[in-house]
Parts: structure tokens; C-alpha cells; sequence
């Protein structure tokens, strides 16, 4: 069900006028967009769009030309990833980042494990909490003694989802959340998608397939040689509609923000 926007407030975080240049080349050129608590906004365009390096300015990883950064409704200072989580950004790439030896727990805790008064690892308590978390977001989980390598890829995802969420991620970017995966593991993520939404987290999502933005998304920003083509709703546009937006920078007739 899309996110009734009609009486929106102020933004989860909104982006304005962000510019990126690399040797003379323009990746990102005055883009703005927007995104709301609970809602899903997909950012599109082919390879060299810009859609990427957008999100790594949001994320920290590079740092802007210029164009400004809010956080609900106050300005952010960005300028490196752990500002970024500062602001309770985290980031999901493609790859997940996840140890492969290691299991759920060790994960989700990893770089930041917790210790008993002893000061040696508490794995009884990092299980206990991995199980909480995932009790919340995947509650068909229950492969937490298996290292990642043995999962499956939407079961990674949710480990994934679940180390950015216990850290209290409020906006999450998702890169390709659902590439290679099949249709019932791509089911597992959406519904997991749709409880990060239900809990007020607001997701930039990252992704090439339009039937998945469809799916997933509230809303669609698409991007063209580094400038913003339009945001559209939706539920009030074709999946031609958003593919005539990435291939021929046009806007629809409607459904337009």
C-alpha cells in the first residue's frame, strides 16, 4: 500500500541542490529529492546516472560540491560515514558486507561486540539480541549458529537490515536489495521492506529493475546524465511511463511531483 503523502509535514530528510563533479565531468547536477518517515523512494537511472554517487555524498563516502543536507527539518554537516551513521544513516550494499565465516550474531555485533564486566565477548547476549531483532523483522529466522556463507540471499539481507536496524537506523539506502535473488526470497525482502516502513524508517532504494520499484516503492526520482528527471508517484504511473523517464529523460503526463 503507497504512503499517503498528501499531508506530508516536514521530510524525514531531503536533499537540495547537490552537486558532485569529477574532473570537469558533472555526476550529480543540482539535485534535490525528498523522503518521509515510512515511505520508499526509489532512485533510478541507467549506469553513470549519478544515482549512486548521490547516495555515497548521503552516506558519507564522498563528499559534496555543494547543496545541502536535512535531517528533519535541520541542516546536517555530512562529510564522512561516520557522520553519517551520526544521523542514523546506514547504508545496505549489494555485496551486505557481511563476514562469511561468521554467523548471524557475530554479524550483526561485528566491530561493535558486546562484552561482559570481564571485558571477554558476550555471546550469550549478542544471540539473545540477534534473536529479539530478528524475531521483529524475519521471524521464520532460525539458522543463527550457521555462518552467513550458508544462508540464503534473502536470508543474509535480513541480517543485514537487522545490524542497521539495532543500530537505530531512521533512513537506510538499499542497493539492488533484491538482485539474484529468486521469487520467493525476493517476497521475504519485501516484507521485510514493508515492516521497516511500518516501524517509520524512511528507504532510499536503489535499483534497475522498474517491476521492483513498482513493487516496493512509494515513490520514484529518476536521474539522467546527473540531473534530476522527476520524481513521480507510483501508483499514478506505467512501468513505460518511469522507462521513458530513464531512457529518454521525459516526464509523464502525470503522477509527476
Amino acid at each position: 500500500m503507497p504512503l499517503d503523502t498528501s499531508d506530508r509535514g516536514t521530510p524525514l530528510l531531503e536533499m537540495r541542490n547537490m552537486r558532485k563533479s569529477f574532473g570537469g565531468i558533472h555526476a550529480v547536477d543540482d539535485v534535490s529529492i525528498d523522503l518521509h518517515a515510512g515511505e520508499v523512494v526509489g532512485v533510478l537511472g541507467h549506469n553513470g546516472a549519478g544515482k549512486s554517487v548521490l547516495m555515497k555524498m548521503l552516506s558519507g563516502a564522498y563528499p559534496r560540491d555543494s547543496g545541502q543536507i536535512f535531517i528533519n527539518g535541520e541542516e546536517a554537516h555530512i562529510d564522512n560515514p561516520r557522520d553519517a551513521r551520526d544521523y542514523n544513516i546506514e547504508t545496505i550494499y549489494q555485496t551486505l558486507a557481511l563476514a562469511d565465516n561468521l554467523d548471524a550474531a557475530s554479524n550483526l555485533f561485528l566491530g561493535r561486540e558486546l562484552v561482559t564486566p570481564m571485558g571477554l565477548v558476550d555471546d550469550a547476549k549478542m544471540e539473545a539480541e540477534t534473536r529479539k531483532i530478528m524475531n521483529r523483522l524475519n521471524p521464520n529466522f532460525q539458522r543463527f549458529h550457521t555462518p552467513v556463507a550458508g544462508l540464503s540471499g534473502g536470508q543474509r539481507q535480513s541480517v543485514a537490515i537487522s545490524r542497521a536496524v539495532y543500530f537505530n537506523a531512521k533512513i537506510l539506502i538499499m542497493d539492488e536489495p533484491t538482485a539474484a535473488l529468486g521469487v520467493e526470497e525476493t517476497a521475504m525482502v519485501a516484507r521485510l521492506i514493508d515492516e521497516l516502513k511500518s516501524q517509520g524508517l524512511g528507504i532510499l532504494l536503489i535499483d534497475h529493475d522498474i517491476h521492483q520499484v513498482k513493487a516496493l516503492c512509494d515513490r520514484a526520482s529518476v536521474m539522467k546524465n546527473g540531473k534530476l528527471v522527476g520524481t513521480v508517484r507510483v501508483d499514478e504511473v506505467t512501468e513505460d511511463d518511469i522507462l521513458g523517464m530513464i531512457i529518454l529523460g521525459k516526464k509523464p503526463e502525470k503522477g509527476v511531483e
